[in-house]
């Protein structure tokens, strides 16, 4: 018997029948897509699609040549537009085109025609479908020269801008004008320009306010230093010196004109604000304080004594004076201070300083007991001239004092040896040669010094010798003359030529001088602390004759006159020793060195004068020197 055979097919998962059935229904949707976008695009073939427009202005249906005429035509707004620039109410107006904006209707066109067709199926069946919906508009194109908008831009930028006016005044003769503040404004020609730029695309008139930064000014106000100005020059300033006695000079007034020409205005930072500040101009205000303090200005001077040998005390000579110095800096932020108060008086600002010797000083107070040095000069034959510079000079040196371990300068107390300070005109020894000069005869002074301080065995830090010996340094009581006194001269040409000596005592030391007629004695008092003096010169050596005697013409002098302008002196070399004793002991030595030039005598004579050498031996003129 035969058997009939059967075949079964099993069925397919479930998740592979999804599968299938999404794989093939998505194909399908493929299918349609391509097929709607190319049959679309067949339907449209160099048209443009429906519902495109461009700034507003359909052109579907058309191709891009037909869509740029119609554009061309519709899209006048370049050339036709107007776009308004504002600030505030001020308005300019200008056209797209004056802007640097063109319309390019076929690039417009042409983008038209390319909306819909992306080569992206799904954006380009978005786009179709999206312009059957709905209009939709595609951006103009458009050319945009910058350049051309930003110059005109600048220009209203030019008419619009203004700097930034600090309030501030000024003087003008004695008027004050003030200038108010003024705020600054600047034109942002970028920021107006990017708002341009997107504007233009709307292809409608507008207007645009243009962006302007402002800027207030720091200083808005000065009418408050204004009135400070008007009232600083209302009057004259008066300065006064404080304390003031009977001879003192002041006060001093400053008139309106002189208040205006110095009167400043300037601009300053306090705590970093800006303010307006007036005031007078300090480098003038310096200038009339100098003047003013030459005037006010003294050092401090000691009291002037004498010591009484019979009562052992001292007695007043000459009182004590306070030392003032103004302090001008000081001065000067009083005087401003005084005016911002609306005051015109101020005071001079003087710094005092007191007297070391003041008028109540007493002997036992500085240590003065005694006598403790004298020396005299002699200075037989002197002219009338050279002894009323010995006199002077002299006289500015009695009553004094040297402070313990003080150095003392000759120079600075007899301070300018002029003809206004009471000194005429003597024989000097000047370049060379001796001749008149103010203030011959005061080294007669310094010499006689020199032995005092010497002979009372100060310490000697600075002394310098004559030029060639001079008789009258060597002259004795008598009237002659003692070689033994050569090189115990001593010569002053301040501040040039100086002489000084260390008080090197514990004890102020006073200071006396006398000039009797035809000698000056020179006094110390103070307390001995034992020391005495013992002195070698080996005399004149080393004698240099003089050179013989000079002869010249004199055109101011008669035939046969003769004149001496100079006088022979013999070259020689000194050495002095001094030994300082201190209670039997040596203190210290010292060696003085002097070097003489021999010196030549020198006579003039008239013009026409014969043998002008015999008539000066007959009449003792330009002789040798004495040994």
């Amino acid at each position: 018997m035969a058997i009939a055979s059967q075949s079964f097919t099993r069925p397919l998962p479930l998740s592979a029948q999804v599968f299938a059935a999404l794989t093939l229904g998505l194909g399908s949707f493929f299918a349609f897509i391509i097929a709607w976008t190319l049959g679309y695009q067949l339907l449209f073939a160099g048209r443009i699609f429906p519902g495109v427009s461009v700034a507003g202005v359909d052109v579907s249906g058309l191709n891009p040549q037909e869509a740029s005429v119609k554009l061309n035509a519709a899209l006048s707004f370049p050339l036709n537009g107007t776009i308004l620039f504002r600030d505030n109410d001020k308005f300019w107006s200008a056209s797209p085109v004056e802007l640097g904006m063109v319309f390019d209707a076929s690039a417009s066109a042409q983008a038209a025609f390319e909306h819909g067709r992306s080569a992206n199926p799904f954006r380009a069946i978005a786009d179709q479908l999206g312009a059957r919906r709905g209009p939709a508009n595609v951006s103009p194109v458009i050319i945009f020269d910058q350049r051309l908008a930003y110059a005109y831009i600048n220009n209203l930028a030019a008419q619009v801008n203004q700097p930034v006016l600090e309030a501030s005044l000024k003087i003008e003769g004695t008027n004050v004008i003030t200038l108010p503040g003024q705020s600054g404004r600047q034109v942002d020609v970028d920021a107006t320009l990017a708002l341009l730029s997107a504007q233009l695309q709307t292809f409608h008139d507008f207007e645009i306010p243009l962006f302007v930064r402002e800027d207030a000014p720091l200083i808005a106000d000065v009418s408050s230093q204004a009135e400070s100005a008007r009232n600083i020059i209302s009057q004259a300033l008066f300065i006064t010196l404080p304390n003031a006695t009977v001879g003192d000079a002041g006060p001093w007034a400053f008139d309106q004109a002189f208040l205006a020409s110095i009167l400043t205005v300037k601009r300053v930072d306090v705590n970093g604000i800006p303010q307006i500040q007036v005031g007078l101009e300090t480098g003038a205000l310096v200038q009339a304080l100098i003047s003013i303090a030459a005037q006010v200005d003294q050092k401090a001077k000691d009291a002037r004594f004498y010591f009484d040998d019979p009562t052992s005390q001292l007695v007043l000579i000459e009182p004590s004076t306070l030392g003032r110095a103004t302090d001008v800096p000081a001065t000067i932020e009083a005087i401003n201070a005084a005016l911002l108060r609306g005051e015109h008086n101020s005071a001079l600002v003087v710094n005092e300083t007191r007297p070391a010797i003041t008028d109540d000083a007493t002997a036992e107070s500085l240590g003065i007991r005694e006598l403790v040095s004298s020396q005299t000069t002699y200075f037989y034959g002197s002219s009338a001239e050279r002894l009323q510079n010995v006199e002077i000079a002299a006289e500015r040196f009695h009553g004094i004092f040297v402070a313990p371990g003080a150095t003392f300068s000759m120079g600075e107390i007899l301070g300018d040896v002029s003809l206004d300070n009471g000194f005429t005109e003597a024989w000097i020894i000047y370049g060379g040669r001796t001749i008149k000069g103010v203030g011959g005869g005061v080294c007669q002074v310094s010499t006689t010094l020199f032995r005092a301080a010497f002979f009372a065995g100060f310490p000697i830090v600075e002394r310098y010798s004559h030029a060639y010996r001079v008789s009258y340094y060597e002259r004795t009581a008598g009237g002659g003359r003692d070689p033994n006194l050569a090189g115990m001269d001593a010569t002053v040409y301040f501040p040039l030529v100086d002489f000084k000596f260390v008080n090197d005592s514990p004890h102020w030391l006073l200071m006396e001088t006398y000039f009797l007629g035809d000698h000056l004695t020179w006094k110390f008092y103070s307390t001995s602390d034992g020391r005495s003096v013992t002195y070698d010169t080996t005399g004149p050596i080393n004698v240099r004759p003089a050179p013989p005697a000079l002869f010249e013409v004199n055109a101011d002098l008669n035939k046969d006159q003769l004149k001496q302008v100079d006088w022979s002196a013999n070259g020689a070399d000194v050495t002095v020793t001094r030994t300082v004793w201190k209670n039997g002991a040596i203190y210290f030595t010292d060696i003085f060195q002097t070097h003489y030039e021999p010196w030549q005598a020198i006579c003039q004579y008239g013009p026409g004068t014969e043998d002008p050498e015999k008539q000066a031996k007959n009449q003792e003129k330009c002789l040798p020197p004495a040994s």
